[in-house]
């Protein structure tokens, strides 16, 4: 029995537990999170105990083997830190850190400790997008050329609505459009030069929007585009090759869900997109990473790509800032094949 200690009991943090529930030979010990009812309430949904510190957690059970940070971007590091350090497995959601050094810190400690670290990009676990790469894979598009992307819906709420300082969340840019950052490098390989615009500074509320530009080292460019100005979440892909075209919009094909859970005040919480099949997104990637502890496979998606995916994202950050493109130097190449 795998035994898991879920930090954070907002939207991800209830996604993520409802996750392990539906899973055999794994078990939500406790849930913690400095809300105490947000905890309990939870807790008694996946009949787990329910904590409000992270110590008292550790302190009171036995034998735990994972701990899910489920926290918002900032306060990564730290939970990850003590994880490994107490010799335990760590689930990461997205992004990995707020700052590059602290994503490579991160790395480092868990490495040292001899502990996995996940990352939760859950787009290469979406069938849709898994199918895409494979014919991309199998050449049937030819040779790629363009490839354009999007994804976005309305600005998320959350706990002290920390979405809205930019200081902490990166923005869309950082907290979703990284998903499509890895998904991309994922199936062409690394990006050489990072090139993006955004409203950043020019419009007054919670809106965002960023239009980013990804030159491959193959060649291949890239259009991803990002927004939560907008109400329902959608998205979508059109990959370009010399021998056709594949496209998926999930606002006209209707295959994903959108979900909203832990609705705040002021605003309905945070979308998470899910799919309609009997095994959800979520609980494929996570029954993935508990598979790769229980077998000691590599993972699909590495925290070296989880590092990757945050240059890029920091990188279209300060392209953002100075209007001038960007060009990457890569530390690592992680890539999964």
């Amino acid at each position: 029995m795998i035994k898991v200690v879920l930090i954070g009991a907002g939207t991800m943090g209830s996604t993520h537990a409802h996750a392990y529930g539906q899973m055999e030979g794994v078990q939500v010990a406790g849930v913690v999170d400095i809300q105490a009812d947000r905890a309990q309430s939870l807790a008694d949904e996946v009949h787990a105990q329910a904590f409000a510190s992270y110590e008292e957690a550790m302190s009171a059970l036995e034998d735990v083997d994972v701990v899910d940070v489920c926290l918002p971007t900032y306060l990564h590091k730290s939970y990850v830190l003590q994880a490994a350090q107490a010799g335990k497995h760590v689930i990461c959601e997205k992004p990995l850190a707020r700052h590059l050094a602290d994503a490579e810190e991160m790395i480092a400690v868990c490495k040292q400790h001899g502990v996995k670290l996940f990352v939760g990009h859950v787009l290469r676990f979406f069938p849709e997008y898994v199918q895409a790469r494979a014919i991309v894979e199998a050449g049937d598009l030819g040779e790629i050329g363009v490839v354009r992307t999007s994804r976005g819906g309305a600005f998320p709420r959350a706990w002290n609505n920390w979405y809205a300082d930019y200081s902490l969340s990166g923005g869309l840019t950082l907290d979703m459009i990284i998903h499509d950052f890895d998904y991309l490098r994922w199936c062409f390989g690394e990006v050489d030069r990072v090139y993006a615009k955004s409203l950043r500074g020019r419009v007054y509320g919670q809106t965002d929007y960023a239009l980013v530009t990804l030159r491959f080292q193959s060649g291949i460019i890239a259009h991803v585009e990002g927004t939560w100005a907008h109400e329902s979440f959608a998205m979508s892909f059109e990959i370009a090759g010399k021998n056709g075209v594949l496209h998926f919009d999930s606002a006209r094909d209707n295959p994903i869900t959108a979900v909203s859970r832990n609705e705040v005040q002021g605003g309905p919480g945070v979308a998470v997109p899910e799919s309609p099949l009997c095994e959800g997104t979520y609980y494929r990637e996570l029954k993935h990473f508990m598979d790769c502890i229980t077998t000691g496979c590599e993972p699909q998606i590495t925290a070296e790509d989880g590092l990757e995916a945050l240059r890029i994202s920091l990188a279209a950050l300060e392209s953002m800032e100075t209007g001038k493109p960007v060009t990457l130097i890569h530390k690592t190449s992680a890539l999964q094949h």
